[in-house]
């Protein structure tokens, strides 16, 4: 089945409690995608090993100079991949007992205590990942930066299938324009219902490229939530996000 999750992206909005859970996004693209600078990163569950040691928490972290290193890593070998940002390692050196043990809950259970903001780190994310890209589950401080990500990531496969498309592999200077953030404000209703994008059943034409989602439903099993896309990729989509080749101009049809 995770042979499939390149080509598909599921998103479940939870905005009340500021997360959402993703499958078909990698460590990769969510860093590429972020466009803010590379933070530095405290590991809550992992297998990398290379990592800085801090005394106070008991964890290891990755400064943002060492991010682009863990990115070469085989995060899908860690099985569990689970981090916060922060901006200083004095911050650690200030989280007391309390705090420290709501870290190691989140980054156990997958799910918090209280929500997982920190005055003392200033992070923006708390990634919860299990098996690269089969199952992410990300609480966002700005919900704006969160879907920024969605769109970039968007990008990102779009231009991977078109140099897989191309001959000998050459990538070609970039074809597609960036999805404008009112495209993506028009999607969040359906994200907040649990929708999947299908890369593998794009429609091109001469005059437009067409990325069809369907509504799936909550799901946490990935395994469930391929399952019951299969059942329903046959009908209509729900939405088809649209480029219009001659424009160069995206659109969101709704069914």
């Amino acid at each position: 089945m995770k042979n499939e999750i390149r080509d598909i992206l599921y998103i479940h909005l939870q905005a009340s409690e500021r997360f959402a859970v993703f499958s078909g996004v990698t460590f990769r693209e969510f860093v590429y995608s972020y466009e803010g600078p590379l933070p530095n990163l405290l590991l809550l569950k992992h297998g990398y090993d290379d990592g800085e040691f801090n005394m106070n928490t008991l964890l290891e972290f990755v400064p943002n100079d060492y991010v682009e290193k863990l990115l070469k890593d085989n995060v899908y070998g860690y099985g569990d991949f689970c981090w916060i940002d922060f901006e200083e390692e004095a911050g650690l050196d200030e989280l007391n007992g309390q705090e420290i043990a709501e870290l190691l809950y989140v980054g156990h259970c997958k799910t918090h205590l209280r929500p997982p903001f920190f005055g003392k780190l200033n992070n923006q994310f708390v990634y919860l990942a299990h098996d690269d890209g089969w199952f992410n589950k990300i609480y966002f401080r700005n919900q704006d930066a969160l879907t920024q990500i969605f769109g970039n990531v968007l990008m990102l496969k779009l231009e991977t299938l078109r140099v897989e498309r191309n001959w000998f592999g050459l990538k070609k200077k970039r074809e597609y324009p960036e999805v404008p953030f009112e495209v993506l404000q028009r999607l969040l209703p359906l994200t907040a219902e649990g929708i999947v994008f299908s890369l593998q059943d794009i429609q091109h034409s001469r005059n437009k490229i067409e990325i069809p989602g369907w509504i799936v439903g909550d799901y946490v099993n990935m395994d469930d939530m391929i399952d019951g896309f299969n059942e329903l990729k046959d009908q209509r989509p729900k939405a088809l996000i649209v480029l219009h080749r001659k424009t160069k101009e995206w659109s969101v049809n709704l069914n």
